[in-house]
């Protein structure tokens, strides 16, 4: 190992005794470990809960059911405002469609996604949810809807958190994914989607799917213009509901593509990503799931497997990524065979139900 600046071998102990290291140490690492020295700290944490060789994988789509949102983020590429042309909600015989090629090719996971619409009401979703379940059963599992979009239909439907939870219980949701977080901080979100909800509401929101006995997951999107300490912000947020209510079964990190949308930008690297997700790894030592996105990073996202993730998904599409630059490749044997050429063993995962959690003790702290 290469040598490591002041400071860094302390916290290389630290980890290495399974403690938890703190923000400032998060930072230090960020600014001051080198690569390597990043990668073999997340591979440490990685192997508390997971086998060294082996990693998992999902083949999954994403179905965007309506683009009509009246949330305005400047980051989205996707949305329609209501009334504006090329605005669409899926009939459900194409949400049937889509969901009846996922299972042709291989795939039992589908993901929706689409925007707050006020001319959908909590009925709409709750019978296509139960028709879903009625017509598939346990051949597939699906994240029904995000937690921004749980916020906002509860709100539209005048019920508290909970009782919209068991509203979706009850028409055979299981779960809801931590998507709409981006960067769960107040500035962030007063800066780029304002009218979208607070950080308080987000995590109000997902404490109440979990005591309802909804599962659900913890995301970050990197890449818009936030600063290392809003990164930072984030995770510990995370880490310390996770320390509360221990209801996030993986972490999902992706990059924000900035193609043709408001507030633009220039895309950052692979590097950038590959040293956030191991800094998310090491710092999120309760998550047992860290899980590294094909959908944004293509295959080089596979890299991830060496900075601490240990999970990924290969999607079929994602209308909302793809409209801002995001591709998609079908091949996924080749993809497979980059994780074997990296030294793992891919092994497919199922997602039914409540999902099972590897082996493996958080640090305590």
């Amino acid at each position: 190992m290469t040598s490591a600046a002041p400071g860094i071998a302390e916290i290389r102990s630290k980890i290495a005794a399974g403690e938890r290291i703190g923000v400032e140490e998060a930072r230090r690492l960020w600014f001051e470990a080198g690569d390597a020295e990043m990668r073999a700290l997340a591979s440490q944490v990685r192997a508390r809960f997971h086998p060294q060789d082996r990693c998992t994988y999902l083949i999954m789509r994403i179905i965007n059911y309506t683009n009509v949102c009246v949330a305005q983020c400047d980051y989205c590429a996707f949305y329609r405002l209501p009334g504006h042309a090329g605005g669409y909600v899926l009939s459900r015989e194409t949400v049937f469609e889509k969901l009846d090629e996922l299972l042709a090719l291989g795939g039992d996971l589908a993901a929706f996604n689409g925007g707050f619409n006020p001319h959908l009401p909590l009925s709409y979703y709750c019978d296509l949810f139960a028709a879903i379940r009625e017509r598939y059963g346990d051949r597939l599992e699906f994240y029904a809807l995000t937690i921004a979009e749980f916020l906002y239909l509860a709100d539209h439907a005048k019920l508290d958190y909970g009782e919209a939870a068991e509203r979706f219980k009850k028409a055979g949701v299981r779960w809801i994914t931590g998507g709409g977080s981006e960067i769960l901080t107040e500035d962030f979100r007063a800066r780029h989607s304002k009218f979208k909800y607070s950080v308080a509401e987000y995590f109000e929101a997902q404490r109440a799917l979990i005591e309802a006995g909804v599962n659900t997951t913890a995301t970050m999107v990197i890449g818009f213009d936030e600063t290392i300490d809003e990164r930072l912000e984030h995770l510990e947020r995370t880490r310390r509901f996770q320390d509360e209510t221990g209801g996030l079964k993986s972490f999902l990190c992706w990059t924000y593509k900035p193609y043709f949308t408001q507030l633009g930008g220039i895309e950052i690297g692979t590097a950038e990503y590959l040293r956030h997700l191991a800094l998310a790894r090491i710092y999120l030592d309760n998550i047992p799931r860290i899980r590294t996105s094909v959908l944004t990073q293509n295959e080089r996202a596979l890299e991830g497997l060496l900075y601490g993730a240990d999970d990924f998904d290969l999607p079929i599409e994602d209308e909302v990524t793809q409209k801002a630059g995001a591709t998609i490749s079908l091949d996924f044997e080749k993809i497979l065979a980059y994780a074997r050429q990296l030294g793992f063993v891919p092994e497919y995962r199922h997602v039914q139900g409540a999902e099972k959690a590897p082996a493996g003790k958080p640090a305590a702290g």
